[in-house]
């Protein structure tokens, strides 16, 4: 392969890793055929790829894996055990030639309930639906031996192999067994127990099974509290313990569920020009498909239309045989043969989350590529965005945010940030002495600012901002709004950036009376309005640390006959406060200064200190 060639390649990998998630998931390394060589799991998919393209490997095996990569694909999940589950039914999947450690084609356990007429619970590794019902699987392997445990205690359920049907317990076929003895079980095959109470206990343990532990963990805490009554604290302390590992247990992965096989999960999500749609597949509750693919659409067609066009080409595609499809939202045109599910809880629901969650990435990483391709392309977006969620009449084009600055009114400043296309404008950007305001009155500071600025703008013929965005709440847009609609009869639309308890900007306001505007503060858009505000609160403090320190330098050298603003600066450098000058001997002063202005200057201060 020649260098140029390697570079394109690098440049290819380390685009795509630049985008994953930093969250759980499952990633897949592709050769040049396009064949699955590798599989992983992840906590956090982009730290955990990167590994791989940050460094030279010592081991062999990775270095060669590495150098025959020629494409990353990934499904991301919600929680590490999910990762751990899926990673292992995709190598089962796939059989990758580098899963060297998993081809031995084990699986994780699963607890069944069967179904036979005095139904058993037991662990198994063996998926047979014609036995019973099957819980699981479990990575955790310890979670799902106290799951056993805690089932046997509470419910002294049979676990001898005998085959016992109604007629056999009729006829007398049974005897009691050591277990009957050592109260394990209360020997339903010899009419000790009823069928009708057995059948009881497994109805709760599969309750259990399914987490529905509510009633379990009720009984445990009033077991705990009569031991503690009957002062049996170590009993009390044991059930604690199996209490808390209850309580933080899922007993159901949201990958993995052996009650769900051939199943099609679809789902759908909108961009301006394109359609973003996930596909799953579901055989024998494990994802063996995960494919999200785009549509560029050519007139505004419905999220309905364009989904069931998804739904057709994919299970073409695939081949797809299932006779029944997830989706968000009834599709109709499918087939009268095809059973089309829109869930409302449960397993099912759990897997169309699944599937979104995976579209919703699939879309930020489109998107992602996109803004580097065409940074353009991002600002007119975030500018639409911004114009949709506050009704703007035009493109915000140019955004323009104040902030005041003080301390106990003295040295009182202003500034102003400009943002031409979500872009800082920084020739634009102003600073302001307050002028007409005594002492720490932010809002006429804000007013001062506001009139002074659009005032000469007027004057000048300069175009006027298309949104005016207030660091701070309500109180700070209506002293604007005064200014701006009342004094000025301007129509410029006003925003405030509101902070939390914790001085955390967390909503934006806009209107009058303000509104809050629903909007993610994770989101692009709201980032950029945080990066406007940041960004003038750092402008305009900044000056008012320059104006403060040159405030206190003023007051003592400014004064000093003959000491000009190169001897001060030469003298700040070397000695680099007031404090030190003073404490300095002359003929030190006058290595930097010269003897006459070294004279002068001691003998100035040495009257400053008389003075004072």
């Amino acid at each position: 392969m020649e260098k140029s060639a390697k570079e394109i390649l690098k440049a290819y990998l380390m685009g795509i890793v630049s985008n994953l998630p930093e969250c759980p998931g499952c990633y897949q390394y592709l050769d040049e055929t396009g064949t699955i060589i590798y599989v992983g799991k992840a906590k956090n998919l982009k730290r955990r790829v990167y590994s791989y393209f940050s460094k030279e490997h010592d081991n062999r095996k990775t270095a060669i894996l590495v150098s025959k990569i020629r494409d990353i694909k990934y499904i991301v999940v919600k929680t590490e055990e999910d990762a751990l589950l899926l990673e292992n039914n995709l190598i089962k999947q796939w059989s990758p030639r580098y899963n060297i450690l998993l081809k031995d084609g084990k699986t994780y356990p699963s607890i069944v309930v069967t179904n036979e007429y005095l139904p058993r619970i037991f662990q198994t590794r063996k998926i047979d639906k014609r036995l019973g019902t099957y819980f699981g699987p479990y990575s955790h392997v310890p979670t799902m031996y106290l799951l056993l445990e805690l089932i046997g205690k509470l419910y002294p359920l049979r676990r001898c192999r005998e085959i016992i049907t109604a007629n056999s317990i009729e006829n007398g076929k049974h005897k009691e067994c050591l277990e009957y003895h050592i109260k394990n079980c209360k020997a339903p095959c010899t009419k000790r127990q009823s069928h009708e109470e057995y059948m009881e206990y497994i109805a709760e343990a599969k309750e259990i099974l399914k987490g529905n532990t509510a009633q379990l963990e009720r009984q445990m805490l009033q077991r705990m509290q009569e031991y503690a009554a009957k002062l049996q604290f170590e009993e009390a302390e044991a059930i604690k313990q199996k209490y808390i590992l209850l309580e933080n247990y899922r007993s159901k992965s949201e990958v993995v569920s052996n009650s769900l096989h051939n199943i099609d999960v679809f789902n759908i999500e909108n961009n301006e020009k394109v359609a973003y749609i996930n596909y799953l597949h579901v055989t024998n509750g494990c994802i063996t498909q995960a494919f999200t693919f785009e549509y560029a659409k050519r007139l505004d067609e419905p999220d309905d239309e364009l989904l069931a066009a998804g739904i057709i080409e994919m299970r073409q595609r695939y081949h797809s045989e299932s006779k029944e499809v997830i989706v968000p939202f009834p599709v109709e045109h499918l087939g009268e043969d095809l059973l089309i599910t829109v869930p409302q809880k449960g397993d099912k629901k759990k897997l169309l989350e699944l599937s979104r969650l995976n579209v919703l990435q699939y879309k930020k990483d489109r998107i992602s590529q996109s803004d580097k391709l065409n940074p353009e392309q991002k600002q007119v977006r975030l500018m639409k965005e911004l114009q949709e969620a506050l009704h703007l009449p035009t493109l915000p084009m140019q955004i323009e945010c104040f902030d005041n600055s003080n301390i106990s009114g003295t040295d009182a400043v202003a500034g102003c940030v400009v943002f031409k296309k979500c872009r800082p404008s920084k020739q634009d950007y102003r600073k302001y002495i307050i002028k007409t305001v005594s002492g720490p009155d932010d809002y006429a500071s804000m007013q001062e600012v506001v009139r002074r600025r659009y005032s000469r703008m007027i004057e000048e013929g300069k175009p006027l901002p298309d949104l005016i965005i207030t660091d701070g709440g309500r109180g700070q847009m209506e002293v604007v709004r005064e200014v701006v609609e009342d004094e000025l009869q301007l129509s410029i639309p006003i925003a405030g950036l509101a902070k939390d308890d914790k001085h955390r900007t967390n909503e934006l306001l806009f209107g009058f009376p303000p509104q809050t505007i629903a909007m993610k503060t994770d989101s692009p858009l709201f980032r950029l309005l945080t990066q406007i505000q940041d960004e003038v609160h750092r402008y305009a403090i900044t000056f008012h640390r320059d104006k403060r320190s040159k405030h206190q330098i003023a007051s003592i050298l400014d004064n000093v006959p003959g000491i000009g603003p190169k001897t001060k600066t030469l003298l700040l450098n070397r000695f680099h406060s007031v404090k030190r000058i003073r404490e300095t001997e002359e003929d030190e002063l006058a290595a930097v200064i010269g003897a006459s202005k070294a004279k002068v200057l001691k003998e100035f201060l040495a009257d400053a200190d008389k003075k004072s």
